[in-house]
């Protein structure tokens, strides 16, 4: 499947990071939150990102202002009914995300894809709220989106290799390092990380 509009649920730290590196890479970009403030707050974290990729020359001050007019944002879910992809970036609770997924399963073209920002919640348990658990995915970026190269690649149990294929050279086209990654409770980089943290404060 070609993906040229991509949706953003979340306009907050992971949010508009994720939005920034598509519209950098030359994608239409929709990113939504509840709130007007919070939308504001989000383009101009884009805007001062990009600043600083022009100030270090890794940018042009031509493929910036390109970048943020690919840039739209709405605080109707509706909106994204035109969607190719939708990357989901909201807080890590399953209630608010299943129903957020749930809604947007009615309004995207079945062939569209749904994907997950989550660190650590289940992706098959996500896709069993929808209609599409085949087109269902993670894609676990990392903070700070646009300088982290690594994305964490989630199958759920129903997704289909076309979605996988899809999503990862996405992630490729992005300038990101994808890596497969089993449906398991922290994924890869959490599940170690959190021993660590909990071994740091034993150690205290």
């Amino acid at each position: 499947m070609e993906i040229h509009k991509v949706g953003v649920l979340g306009a907050g730290t992971m949010g508009n990071g994720i939005a920034q590196v598509f519209a950098a890479s030359g994608f239409e970009v929709l990113m939504r939150d509840v709130g007007q403030g919070a939308l504001e707050r989000g383009y101009s974290a884009i805007e001062k990102s990009l600043g600083k990729f022009v100030e270090k020359g890794k940018l042009t001050a031509e493929d910036s202002q390109a970048a943020l007019a690919r840039v739209n944002t709405t605080t109707e879910l509706g909106e994204m009914a035109e969607c190719d992809l939708v990357v989901e970036a909201i807080f890590e609770n399953f209630e608010a995300k299943s129903s957020a997924f749930a809604e947007l399963d009615g309004l995207l073209r079945p062939e569209a894809i749904l994907a997950s920002n989550t660190s650590s919640i289940d992706i098959t348990r996500l896709a069993a709220v929808t209609k599409r658990p085949d087109r269902f995915i993670g894609m676990h970026f990392f903070n700070p989106v646009p300088l982290m190269s690594l994305v964490e690649i989630i199958r759920g149990l129903s997704t289909s290799d076309e979605t996988y294929q899809t999503v990862r050279d996405l992630a490729v086209r992005l300038g990101k390092t994808p890596v497969e990654v089993k449906d398991y409770p922290g994924f890869v980089s959490n599940r170690i990380l959190m021993p660590m943290i909990n071994e740091a404060v034993f150690a205290l």
